[in-house]
């Protein structure tokens, strides 16, 4: 049985100026996000990529091709709601972040990790005025409460429409410390992606490629780097 789809109803998208924002209009009538607020996005950037989206529909809508459309929809929705249990959320991640576990062996994975890693620790513990613990395995390392609080206090500085990219840049990786390096421009997101896979990327250098894998890794790196984009369009 095939999945039902709404069929498209409006000619053409549009960019307007709102209150608070910008707005997307359908043949002149405002777009509402699924609970009928009003989708406004607070730069022009934005709003012409969720347009773009809506543009790039074809007889039916299909949701999947509209990153920017449910990530808006997300922050006016559910973000901008909850956005203190958001922080909360995001902030526990620094207790058990990427980074922060590292390999016992091989000696060369070892090294990769301490080389590309070391570095952005070290920078975010300048930024923050208090480093990460690291440990080697997967025993749990104790993360210094006042270091867990620097980076609440952080993310509570971000917009619930910064909050609600920020967030898939930290569940994609695992990584607290990479997506605030990807906001505050420590780092590309493309390199932030590198270094998230480290682990995987060594074992596809000595195991070998797994397609249905692969395929599963570049459905995540497009999101990541959508994530990115929306961050960065929130002005």
């Amino acid at each position: 049985m095939n999945e039902w789809r709404p069929k498209r109803f409006w000619k053409t998208a549009e960019v307007t100026e709102a209150e608070g924002g910008f707005a997307v209009t359908l043949d002149g009538r405002p777009v509402r996000t699924p609970g009928k607020h009003l989708l406004v996005v607070p730069t022009r950037a934005m709003a012409e990529v969720i347009a773009a989206e809506w543009n790039a529909q074809g007889e039916t809508l299909r949701p999947e091709t509209m990153p920017f459309t449910r990530a808006a929809n997300t922050a006016i929705e559910r973000v901008s709601v909850h956005k203190a249990a958001v922080v909360e959320e995001l902030a526990r991640y620094g207790a058990s972040d990427l980074l922060c576990y590292r390999a016992e062996e091989p000696a060369g994975l070892v090294e990769r990790q301490s080389q590309g890693w070391d570095p952005i620790l070290a920078w975010a513990a300048m930024v923050l005025g208090t480093p990460l613990n690291v440990t080697k395995g997967i025993v749990p390392v104790a993360q210094d409460p006042q270091s867990l609080a620097a980076l609440a206090d952080r993310l509570g500085t971000f917009t619930p429409f910064q909050l609600t990219g920020f967030h898939d840049l930290v569940t994609i990786t695992g990584s607290l410390v990479l997506a605030l390096a990807v906001a505050e421009g420590r780092l590309s997101p493309e390199e932030a992606w590198h270094l998230a896979r480290i682990d995987e990327t060594w074992q596809i250098e000595h195991w070998g490629v797994d397609d249905e894998a692969a395929q599963a890794e570049e459905v995540r790196h497009q999101d990541f780097l959508s994530a990115a984009r929306f961050f960065r369009d929130c002005g």
